[in-house]
């Protein structure tokens, strides 16, 4: 325990308490897929929850939710089908693959972004056996599949390795459907899949994740001041939920690193740690596009996607861009909740003085918000208990517990973050009063069973 890293406690408490699974793991597993458990999903869906709330509670921005599989001359529009790639070694002896830029990071060195100097890896080994490497050739990363009953090339389509291009080709279904007037943004979740080389680091890198992106489409003449603003609102999100200001950064993205669509760039970074080497990895990406996106689907599509100016003159708008992996963030959130308290937080009993982990989860992520918890498992007790359940059913997230000691229950419930227990004791047959616990400060309050309700209201307004 002294010597592993935190995140690899964090993939054994996931697996543990029902987060995270490994798939398909009767067979041996699927390389870097990931199934979420129980809370896991709670917990997913819950954090999408609040990005949707946030985008999608402004008058100015709409939600879509377009196909997986979309006709092939979209990635050949985007890009995605010529340069969506990344640099691949080889290694002579071992055979293991590996991403080039990858390598030199995990040296200490930052890969040389420029678009006409190739990476140069000659003095990298392999990390697996210190082979020799082979020279680095571009490897894309689409999974590609087939439609109908023929398996040939004119029937090849992609796996979506982003969901951007979706929202790109119906922006004029939106515009005429929902009389939006720029600037206007659309925002989706979904699936993505993407063939990686070297996946790794628990739920960070993975071929099939899930982005949450909003596309904000605004006058050329204001993508600056767009960009500027989405810059603050993003990062005020993901401190309005827990994360600590020198725990994220923003990483602006210099002129020779930028993307071929992107006018700027910045990347939303969290402190991962994954080693020495690997402090701080993107979360979030954010970009002003320019028009590039829409003038390519208008070229390739033949479609006018233009729209009119103030003078009545046909312009493609600019587009600004916040995209988040689902995955990552909520990595993120677990990492920055995850405490280990060395012998235990108790100080009132005489305890094994174990190690507790708490996972600080602020109330809006947290899978359970509050525990039901019967002191004994006898009949009064448990029917007191499951009428409090009762009252606060359907307004809360709820988990009924009744196995164990007292004490273990609600260690049980610091490891998955439920943020209040509520423990109903035989004093409460007689005063009709229960007794509930704060996950952090470990302070217990005696409320009235008819108060519960407003009581919770008020803390997890």
């Amino acid at each position: 325990m002294e010597n592993d890293r935190k995140i690899d406690r964090i993939v054994n408490l996931a697996k543990r308490r029902g987060f995270i699974f490994p798939s398909s793991e009767i067979y041996g597993g699927l390389n870097s897929i990931y199934d979420y458990g129980p809370l896991g999903v709670a917990m997913k869906n819950n954090l999408k929850k609040a990005w949707w709330d946030f985008m999608t509670s402004r008058n100015d921005v709409v939600g879509l939710d377009s196909a997986i599989l979309m006709h092939p001359q979209i990635w050949r529009a985007s890009g995605h089908v010529e340069g969506f790639s990344d640099p691949l070694v080889d290694c002579k002896k071992c055979k293991m693959r590996w991403r080039a830029d990858h390598l030199l990071e995990q040296k200490g060195i930052k890969p040389d972004f420029g678009k006409n100097k190739p990476l140069d890896v000659r003095e990298v080994k392999c990390p697996n056996c210190g082979g020799e490497l082979t020279d680095i050739r571009q490897f894309n990363l689409m999974f590609k599949t087939f439609m109908g009953p023929l398996e040939e090339e004119a029937n090849q389509i992609y796996l979506r390795p982003e969901t951007a291009q979706g929202i790109y080709v119906n922006f004029l279904n939106v515009i005429d459907s929902m009389r939006m007037k720029i600037p206007f943004g659309i925002a989706q979740i979904g699936k993505a899949f993407r063939n990686e080389i070297t996946p790794g680091n628990f739920i960070f890198r993975m071929r099939e994740f899930e982005q949450m992106e909003m596309q904000y489409f605004v006058e050329p003449k204001t993508a600056d001041k767009y960009y500027d603003q989405w810059k603050k609102l993003r990062m005020d999100w993901y401190l309005s939920l827990g994360i600590k200001k020198d725990h994220i950064k923003f990483r602006d993205h210099e002129k020779d690193e930028l993307a071929h669509y992107a006018k700027k760039a910045t990347d939303i970074e969290y402190k991962f740690e994954f080693s020495e080497n690997e402090t701080f990895k993107e979360m979030e990406g954010i970009h002003n596009r320019g028009d590039w996106d829409l003038s390519r689907h208008q070229e390739f599509s033949k479609q006018k996607l233009t729209i009119k100016d103030a003078d009545n003159k046909d312009y493609i708008p600019y587009i600004v861009e916040t995209s988040v992996g689902v995955d990552r963030s909520m990595l993120a959130f677990l990492i920055e909740a995850y405490e280990e308290v060395k012998g235990g937080r108790t100080t009132t009993t005489e305890s094994t003085k174990e190690s507790e982990v708490v996972l600080h989860l602020h109330h809006k992520l947290a899978p359970v918000q509050i525990a039901i918890l019967p002191l004994s498992k006898k009949e009064e007790l448990n029917s007191k208990s499951k009428e409090v359940y009762s009252a606060l059913a359907g307004q809360y997230r709820l988990m009924y517990d009744e196995t164990q000691a007292i004490g273990r229950r609600y260690r049980r419930q610091d490891e998955i973050g439920t943020p209040y227990c509520v423990t109903i004791d035989f004093d409460t047959l007689g005063d009709k009063k229960v007794t509930v616990r704060d996950r952090d400060t470990m302070k217990q309050d005696r409320v009235a069973i008819v108060e519960l309700d407003n009581y919770f209201r008020e803390k997890l307004n």
